[in-house]
């Protein structure tokens, strides 16, 4: 089996396909309105309907949240449409236990408040304008990921 291969079992396009959208739709928005569309922040901010804490109810989260919410139903409306066009609407599903997914989805939202923004915040948009502490950030996010994802094949089932 050749490498290409292992790596991507159903073909490398939609992977490719996905990239580009992705950096296509923070380019636009960030041309069209100035705004930055890291999702951690748009998680943040949609907690602050709920949640009444200092943290939760800073003006960056509060004064962003109605445009916000627009970006994230964008982003399950693109979901929505790939699994309607791409998918032929069939249910799809991950072999990766449940609680192996809690404990990634954990870390993943730590290191997201750690970093002060997630993959797509520094990975996308902080690498597109140049960010020297969006590339230090997607460094060791990338370094914690290769680290994580050996230990992980090694030792989990």
């Amino acid at each position: 089996m050749t490498l290409s291969l292992s790596l991507f079992p159903l073909g490398w396009q939609h992977y490719l396909a996905g990239g580009l959208l992705a950096g296509a739709g923070v380019a636009l928005l960030f041309v069209l309105t100035g705004r930055i569309g890291g999702m951690s922040t748009v998680f943040s901010s949609t907690w602050s309907y709920a949640v009444q804490r200092p943290f939760f109810q800073q003006a960056r989260f509060v004064d962003s949240r109605g445009w916000r919410l627009v970006y994230a139903a964008g982003l399950i409306l693109g979901a929505l449409l790939w699994w309607l066009g791409v998918a032929g609407g069939q249910a799809q599903a991950t072999a990766v236990p449940t609680w192996q997914l809690v404990v990634g989805g954990f870390f993943v939202g730590y290191g997201a408040r750690l970093g002060n923004g997630c993959t797509s915040g520094h990975g996308i948009c902080g690498l597109g304008s140049l960010q020297l502490p969006s590339l230090m950030a997607v460094a060791t996010f990338m370094g914690t990921a290769f680290l994580t994802a050996n230990l992980a094949a090694r030792w989990l089932p």
